[in-house]
């Protein structure tokens, strides 16, 4: 069918048609950026053709030439076979803020970064106050490289157990001009870590063993050390909430995204006063815990 795509379309409303309904009959799953099969063919469609991301009706009648129609096709039955968007552009959005990505980094997809600055006004009260902070599980370095944006005193430490995370993550870095501020370290969480931190931050892998077993195929090109954590998807938190207080200054915070276990997790800490931060998502995504209150001195 992609063959006689490449003969008989013309314009870019033909291949938009095209790939909606190709998209469509293959059941694609959408979770990485566009919640449909239209949103995502179009970005598809002029990200490829190097068109602006925003605007798309002026361009629906033009006709595109032979190599650009290629071009354009090969990218959409990539997409048929499943594999999420963002790998296909190299690139993912997170508020205003643009990333590199590939197969070696889940795509960027936290609740935490809505939470930065402002959304942490009641336990930092200045900006300025965050001197030293750290990212957990850092992946393509999103969070940190926005953590650097709303706290611009802050060095950071941005810390992840892959290596490949952290070449995407170096990659990003650059691309921001962070390389003074952010400092990417190989090891597992906490380990070996010497500094205290006034923000930790972390997105660590949450999904429990049953439901990884369900995921849709776009999620199985995702790297499995980034999404599973035990049967119950809180093997990485519990090492989290185990060692933190360690880690934080006096009145240091502690901000961590656990998926759909907060009903498992407040079951298994019942002592701890979890604060559930409203985000586009809800409030049941992301906890805040306080130096003082992860010692039970709150």
């Amino acid at each position: 069918m992609f063959n006689q795509a490449a003969q008989e379309l013309t314009t870019i409303r033909d291949i938009l048609r095209f790939a909606v309904s190709r998209f469509n009959e293959a059941g694609l799953f959408f979770g990485h950026g566009s919640d449909n099969a239209h949103d995502e063919a179009a970005y598809l469609i002029l990200h490829t053709l190097n068109l602006p991301l925003d605007v798309l009706d002026p361009y629906l009648d033009a006709k595109l030439l032979k190599a650009e129609k290629e071009k354009v096709l090969a990218v959409i039955e990539r997409r048929v076979e499943h594999i999420p968007a963002a790998y296909l552009t190299q690139q993912a959005w997170q508020g205003e803020f643009d990333f590199y990505v590939d197969e070696r980094v889940i795509v960027p997809r936290s609740f935490i970064y809505e939470l930065l600055g402002d959304g942490l006004r009641p336990w930092i009260e200045y900006d300025e106050l965050v001197h030293n902070a750290l990212d957990l599980c850092t992946g393509s370095g999103c969070l940190a490289i926005q953590m650097a944006h709303h706290y611009p005193d802050a060095h950071i430490d941005a810390v992840d157990v892959s290596l490949d995370a952290l070449e995407v993550a170096g990659i990003n870095v650059e691309d921001y001009g962070l390389e003074e501020r952010i400092q990417l370290i190989h090891t597992d969480l906490f380990e070996g870590l010497e500094s205290s931190y006034d923000l930790i931050v972390s997105n660590p892998p949450y999904v429990d063993a049953e439901s990884v077993e369900a995921l849709p195929e776009e999620y199985l090109h995702e790297p499995e050390l980034a999404l599973g954590s035990g049967a119950d998807g809180l093997d990485a938190t519990r090492q989290i909430l185990l060692n933190a207080a360690k880690f934080l200054n006096p009145k240091g915070v502690l901000l961590v995204e656990i998926g759909h276990n907060r009903d498992v997790l407040e079951a298994a800490y019942p002592e701890l006063p979890f604060t559930w931060l409203e985000t586009s998502g809800g409030d049941g995504f992301v906890f805040l815990l306080t130096r003082e209150q992860l010692l039970g001195e709150e």
